[in-house]
């Protein structure tokens, strides 16, 4: 990666934060913590490793994200906005009642999200299941999924990470985002996945740690995932929840409630500061 792309991609996610921030102030409601956490994933996903075209979302050859972590869908809507899929303007609509950018990802209603998710557990089965579609098919699209290290509580997750295995679905992605919080605190303390790496490998799956909110590492993670034959992969990246807005960051509480307008103007000033830091490398 240029150190120009890296650039590009450090400013669009100061971007995609900002439209979180946005998004979650204007519903009055919705999760901040965990979309901040992944939005360095979001951004590098929609600029840089998925095969889209925001003009044709349909696009039948295009390779498929679901997002198995539907409740962080501020996240996922501020990269397709700021990748063209539906204009940034309608963020701050989020949840309202006429609006198209509900609460949890539609796939009827929503330009460029290709599976409808909320209840966790079940998006990285319906995942599954786009991947084998698409080898049956002859396809060489790709399919992505982004998990929560809380969600991999859910007895389902594992169910699926079966299936990937004995269908050989070396076309399936599986990022889990392990910030270390979910909703009720630390995730060792309610429900412990530790250690996820392990229990993905004896899974059969082929596992890759990195930083992620360092784009070099995920460079290297998903060119890895695209060389990998016969088994699927998962990358497990280590993140801080609520990255980018100080009083957010490592915060449990911040993993549902959104912020009123003082915090709204605290976010989004530090998050301007950042986005001038990286236009003036």
């Amino acid at each position: 990666m240029t150190a120009t792309e890296k650039k590009q991609l450090m400013a669009t996610a100061c971007k995609v934060r900002m439209g979180v921030i946005e998004g979650t102030h204007g519903a009055k409601a919705g999760h901040p913590g965990g979309s901040l956490s992944a939005a360095d994933l979001f951004t590098y996903l929609y600029f840089k490793e998925l095969n889209i075209d925001p003009q044709v979302p349909k696009w039948e050859e295009r390779d498929r994200f679901v997002l198995s972590k539907g409740h962080t869908a501020p996240g996922l809507y501020a990269a397709l906005a700021n990748r063209g899929f539906f204009p940034v303007e309608d963020l701050p609509t989020l949840r309202h009642i006429d609006s198209y950018l509900q609460g949890h990802p539609n796939m009827n209603t929503v330009p460029g999200v290709d599976m409808s998710t909320g209840s966790l557990g079940q998006g990285i089965s319906a995942a599954c299941g786009m991947a084998l579609a698409a080898k049956h098919q002859g396809k060489a699209c790709r399919v992505y999924t982004l998990l929560g290290d809380g969600e991999i509580q859910e007895g389902q997750v594992w169910e699926a990470m079966m299936f990937a295995h004995h269908y050989k679905l070396d076309n399936l992605c599986a990022v889990i985002d392990n910030n270390g919080l979910q909703i009720d605190g630390r995730i060792d303390d309610v429900m412990s996945p530790y250690p996820i790496t392990d229990k993905l490998r004896a899974f059969g799956w082929n596992v890759v740690e990195i930083d992620g909110h360092n784009f070099d590492q995920m460079e290297t993670a998903f060119a890895q995932a695209r060389g990998t034959k016969g088994v699927p992969t998962a990358i497990v990246m280590k993140t801080l929840k609520g990255k980018g807005v100080s009083y957010m960051e490592g915060q449990a509480g911040w993993h549902g409630k959104a912020p009123n307008d003082e915090e709204y103007n605290i976010a989004m000033d530090e998050l301007r500061a950042q986005l001038a830091e990286v236009e003036a490398m």
